[in-house]
């Protein structure tokens, strides 16, 4: 094959890792094994590296989850990936692993609520110091950067506002500070953007969401550098936040069909944030590629799409944005994102519930912000479930005598 292979190519072939026994075997075996066999190869690596290039014990490295890191490492444009029991294990580990007690770390404000939970005990515990910049405004990102920092960081699309994040500006602003430029990219999915093409130093995702795209299992991902995921590493080896083989062999699954799918999600989404916007029970829509918001240019610039995520704002605050909740009918009220069915939550009381009511206020969380997370499923069965829940929570809130603000 000339060049470099399409997305979806990678997506399907990428790290497939055929049993010697099965050459012909189109996926990759699950090895369901905590423990190898202790070879004299086996011995002599754990002597020379500590065991990094050795499959002896699944905690530091296991096949199945070795193709399914090489499958996203591809699709990222990575040197090596790593795999975690969760989104939060692999942020966690990558940010004890760059930041030492007392350093520094230049983040977004606006972020996932358990992150910030994150940023404030590296604070508490470590003696670090965290300093939150509106994701938007660069000259900000360098004057906080003018007393240098360890660690930047953002999300690509901020949860659940989805801010665009000026990865370029802000990869340069890191490192002409001598700090490492990290992303959580979670929402965008190496489909619609890939960070380290932008000078970003590491990607961080969720695999629990669009990797993986059926809501069946947790994990997480770092993909970076060689030398950066080995320092990485070796703090994930201590802290044990391993991926199960059997849940490695389903991410590998998932990741197959991400392009299609990714290309539907973000089809519903901009076709369902259209409609809303034009809504009159709507007080706001935030799309990224949608005209009306602040960072469209940048949008079209750095997006390939602008992903499944939806956030609105509804008449009647957080009251009618739990009423809508109830009343739909096809989209599941839960609070997760990025599988194949459509869910929708409300921040205040999931993502965001650890924040106090000015720290969303500040994120941009207003009352009566719902997130939705449109799956794949016929747009219009979607918009009616939409319009029959925006149409049933506008009687209640009628007949309950709720005016707008309440």
């Amino acid at each position: 094959m000339k060049g470099r292979p399409g997305r979806s190519t990678i997506a399907v072939h990428a790290g497939l890792e055929r049993e010697p026994g099965a050459p012909g075997a189109m996926t990759t075996p699950i090895y369901q094994s905590s423990t190898f066999d202790l070879t004299e190869s086996a011995y002599r690596d754990i002597a020379e590296s500590g065991g990094e290039n050795a499959v002896w014990y699944s905690r530091l490295g296991n096949p199945t989850v070795a193709a399914t890191a090489r499958a996203i490492a591809e699709l990222e444009g990575g040197d090596e990936a790593l795999l975690f029991s969760s989104g939060m294990a692999a942020t966690s580990t990558a940010l004890l692993a760059t930041v030492p007690t007392g350093g520094r770390v230049v983040a977004a404000d606006a972020l996932y609520g358990d992150t910030h939970v994150l940023l404030g005990r590296l604070a508490e515990e470590r003696g670090c110091r965290v300093e939150y910049v509106p994701v938007e405004d660069l000259g900000r990102w360098h004057a906080a950067l003018s007393e240098g920092a360890d660690v930047v960081f953002v999300e690509s699309l901020s949860n659940p506002m989805l801010r665009v994040a000026d990865l370029p500006g802000l990869a340069a602003a890191a490192h002409a500070a001598g700090a490492l430029a990290v992303v959580d990219s979670t929402f965008t999915t190496p489909v619609n953007l890939r960070p380290l093409e932008h000078g970003f130093d590491l990607v961080l995702h969720s695999a629990t969401k669009y990797l993986n795209g059926h809501s069946d299992l947790l994990a997480g991902t770092a993909v970076g550098s060689e030398a950066l995921l080995q320092l990485i590493r070796r703090r994930a080896w201590n802290d044990g936040g391993c991926l199960d083989p059997h849940a490695a062999f389903l991410l590998r699954r998932g990741l197959r069909t991400l392009e299609l799918r990714m290309e539907r999600h973000n089809a519903n989404a901009l076709e369902i944030a259209r409609w809303l916007e034009a809504h009159p029970e709507v007080e706001a829509v935030s799309y990224p590629l949608l005209d009306s918001h602040p960072d469209r240019d940048l949008a079209g610039r750095l997006l390939g799409g602008g992903s499944g995520i939806v956030t609105v704002r509804l008449r009647g605050g957080d009251a009618r944005a739990l009423r809508f909740l109830r009343e739909l009918r096809l989209i599941h009220e839960a609070a997760s994102l990025g599988g194949v069915e459509s869910l929708a939550c409300a921040p205040h009381n999931t993502s965001h519930v650890a924040l106090s009511p000015a720290e969303r206020e500040r994120a941009g969380i207003l009352p009566g912000t719902v997130r939705l997370s449109l799956g794949i499923e016929d747009a219009d069965d979607l918009l009616e479930d939409v319009d029959h829940a925006l149409s049933a929570s506008s009687k209640l809130r009628s007949a309950e005598g709720i005016r707008d603000g309440d």
